[in-house]
């Protein structure tokens, strides 16, 4: 089974230099949100809406969990919760360790290699080349489609515009592409009827989850300097 989040990795990461083209803050919990955002989409997990007994905006599991073994384990990160949590505080949990996991797959995959080494001889870090680029090259050249041409995307290309947009890195996808425009679009896309009400409006919750859980650490960090 290929994941979204799988394909956000491979787009936000740089082919020859194996680094993300996002910062350590954005690109692990994009990556948690896409996993979200899928489980909504198998309607494993679903947002609360008004008048229900739990409160709105709270993620809930709503189905069994999808057989691929990290989609089930982020299942069961939110079933295991106390009371139902908002999709942020999901996301900050889903995030730990995450972008190490779906490398892992990518490598058994075939799609990247692993090189670790050291930052001036001292500090350990790894990066992960492209080894076969086909499949960010087809998930790019639908994003384009839809951005550029105004095709009308799949529900996962959709799915995709709107995490990468939720973290202002279409222009990373695309380079070159009218950021304006390419906004807009990516908006009307995300808002568009490509899906259920109910995971509209986990798209929604996601992406808002996304940029705020960006945001927080970088608040703190100002704060705190």
């Amino acid at each position: 089974m290929t994941l979204l989040a799988e394909d956000v990795f491979l787009l936000l990461v740089d082919d020859v230099t194996g680094k993300p083209t996002v910062d350590s803050t954005k690109f692990p919990r994009v990556l948690a949100g896409a996993l979200v955002l899928e489980l909504a989409m198998h309607g494993a997990v679903r947002i609360t809406a008004p008048n229900e007994p739990v409160k709105e905006g709270r993620l809930v599991v709503s189905g069994p969990p999808p057989q691929d073994p990290l989609l089930a384990r982020a299942h069961s990160v939110i079933g295991a919760e106390k009371k139902p949590v908002k999709p942020q505080r999901a996301i900050e949990k889903l995030q730990r360790k995450l972008k190490e996991e779906i490398a892992s797959r990518l490598v058994h995959q075939g799609y990247v290699t692993e090189k670790h080494y050291k930052i001036w001889g001292l500090f350990p870090t790894t990066t992960w080349p492209a080894h076969d680029v086909r499949r960010q090259e087809r998930a790019r050249q639908a994003i384009g489609s839809a951005i550029v041409d105004g095709t009308t995307p799949t529900p996962e290309t959709s799915a995709l515009i709107s995490l990468i947009s939720a973290i202002d890195a279409i222009p990373k996808v695309l380079p070159g592409v009218d950021k304006k425009a390419a906004k807009r679009r990516a908006k009307e896309i995300a808002e568009g009827e490509w899906a259920s009400a109910a995971v509209r409006k986990a798209v929604q919750d996601v992406n808002t989850a996304v940029m705020t859980a960006v945001m927080v650490p970088i608040i703190v960090s100002s704060t705190g300097s």
